[in-house]
Order: structure tokens, then sequence, then C-alpha cells
């Protein structure tokens, strides 16, 4: 039992701090909280949540499919870097307009939130090599079994510690906004530069190391320390 219990809170732990850093999937939780209202932002949060599960059984599971179907994954790495540019030029050019509290054009339509979060997180296929070498190194060190309570768990865990991430921002976004008093017009150049930010580091990385070489080198490590994937 106190194994499940570390698993379960090493990997809400790793997922809440991967969640930290400002990037595209906290920063729209955290717009759509400001713009929009609490249910809709916790709709988003608990898409983007389900997704980063379904990529990490993946990822523990289906590491030879993902290897044989490369292609699929470098063209959608592709894709989100023209949408991210995409989306930070319409948070920009809706920056400057009159009227502030416009929404740019991810926002600024009746799809439902939680769908767009879904969709939000499955474009983000950074999550796969994120968490094979966490789950690789887990496994290394005895905290994860290669067993079906101890992956439950262990998902159960991220989720978990995704969408506490991700209410930190929708929460604290709202404070910090009311508190500095901040215009809808900063809140857009905001997340314009962190979709630029965001498109920038994934096209480094597209280019510099493809997914596949990315995936290969985890694999490799785990086969080194005895990871039983």
């Amino acid at each position: 039992m106190f194994s499940l219990v570390k698993i379960y809170f090493a990997g809400m732990l790793i997922s809440f701090l991967g969640s930290l850093p400002l990037g595209t999937l906290n920063i729209t939780a955290m717009q759509i909280a400001i713009q929009e209202t609490l249910k809709r932002s916790l709709l988003y949060a608990l898409g983007v949540a389900i997704v980063e599960i379904l990529y990490v059984r993946l990822s523990l599971k289906g590491i030879d499919w993902i290897l044989s179907n490369q292609k699929v994954f470098y063209i959608l790495e592709w894709i989100t870097v023209g949408l991210f540019l995409l989306l930070a030029a319409s948070s920009f050019w809706t920056a400057r307009k009159k009227n502030s509290t416009q929404k740019h054009i991810l926002l600024n339509n009746k799809v439902n939130r939680f769908l767009l979060g879904l969709g939000m997180s499955a474009m983000n296929p950074v999550q796969l090599p994120f968490w094979f070498l966490w789950s690789s190194y887990l496994f290394s060190t005895g905290i994860l079994e290669s067993s079906t309570i101890s992956f439950n768990v262990y998902t159960l865990g991220i989720g978990t510690g995704t969408i506490i991430g991700l209410l930190f921002f929708i929460f604290g976004g709202k404070w910090l906004v009311r508190k500095l008093n901040t215009g809808q017009r900063t809140i857009n150049i905001l997340v314009g530069l962190v979709f630029l930010i965001s498109a920038i580091i994934q096209l480094t990385r597209v280019i510099s190391k493809p997914m596949e070489q990315r995936l290969k080198t985890g694999f490799h490590q785990s086969h080194k320390t005895g990871t039983p994937l």
C-alpha cells in the first residue's frame, strides 16, 4: 500500500511542477477564468488532464508503436509550431484594437471549453518524451512497477497534479489581475508572448532533436537501467 502512495505522489508532484512554467496550456486556463467563467476554466483543465493521462499510458505501454509511427508525431510537432505562431499573432492583433475586452482567436468562439482543453493538450506531443523519460527514471529507482494497478495509480496522480497546477493559474491569475488592476490588453500581450516563445522553443526542439531521437534516447537509457518497458 505504501508503494502505491509513493507512486501516486511521485506522479502528482512531477505533473504539478511540470505545469508551473508559463506555457500555452496554463496561460489559456488563466485567460478563460479571467475573461469567461470559473466553470469553463475548470472544464478546460479537466480536458487537458485527460489527454495528458492518455499520453502517459501511451508512453508506458506503446513505445514500440510510437517509434514505428514517429512521422505522425513529427508532422504534429510542425503543426504545433504553426498553431502557436497563429495564436501569438492573433493575441498581439487583439491587443492593438480599441476594444480591449475582445478575445483572441483561440477563445473567440463557442467551442466547448472541455473540448478545447482536449484539443490543445493533444496538440502538445512534447508530453510523450517528457513522461517517457520520467517514467523510465521512476522505473530505474524502483518507485514505479510494471503492473496495471501501479500504472493506474501513477496516471491518477499525474492527472491530479495537472489539475492542481492549472488551478494555481486559474485562481492565482484572477487574484493577480484584480490585485494589479491589469487590463485585458496587457493580458493579451502576455498571452501573445507566451505563444511566441512556445513556438520558438518548439521549432528549436523539432529542428535540433526530432521526437524520434528524444524517445529513443530515453528508450536506450531505460534498457541500460533495466527498466521493464
